[in-house]
């Protein structure tokens, strides 16, 4: 696992594109396990400060419950619809999976609320070729580094 800034150090071109489709709208969404291993989806806000990608909980939270049980964690960022008559203009989508790591809480917004650092596992943007006639897959992973691949 990496920290966001080992990660941006290493494909900075894909971490800025990345990055800016997560901060596209302040809402993004949150895969982590339940108690019996089925998946859960929740709403968050994330935050990318001084090299690392965090997360903040409310206290007592489903997500918190989880990720205190079982630390893996997948999240997606806002999505766009592509502009009309010109599909090759969709910015894409990202994915980031990883583990959550607590980290300290400067000033907690609710008191109780917790932080979590992101220790990424594997970065992922989806987005259509130029042509707008297949879809492209960049993902990166640490020791692996980016790999592309294109779909009809």
């Amino acid at each position: 696992m990496t920290s966001w800034a080992e990660f941006a150090a290493a494909d900075p071109e894909l971490a800025a594109r990345v990055q800016g489709r997560f901060q596209v709208r302040k809402h993004k969404t949150l895969a982590t396990l339940r108690k019996d291993g089925s998946p859960r989806i929740s709403g968050i806000e994330a935050e990318f400060v001084d090299g690392e990608l965090y997360l903040g909980m409310m206290p007592g939270s489903a997500k918190l419950r989880d990720l205190e049980r079982d630390p893996r964690l997948a999240l997606h960022s806002p999505t766009e619809d592509p502009p009309e008559h010109a599909a090759s203009g969709w910015p894409g989508e990202a994915k980031i999976s990883g583990r959550a790591i607590e980290a300290p809480f400067p000033a907690a917004p609710v008191a109780g609320g917790r932080r979590f650092r992101v220790d990424i596992g594997e970065v992922v943007l989806t987005h259509l070729n130029e042509a707008g006639d297949r879809l492209v897959i960049e993902s990166w992973r640490e020791g692996r580094g980016r790999q592309r691949l294109e779909r009809a």
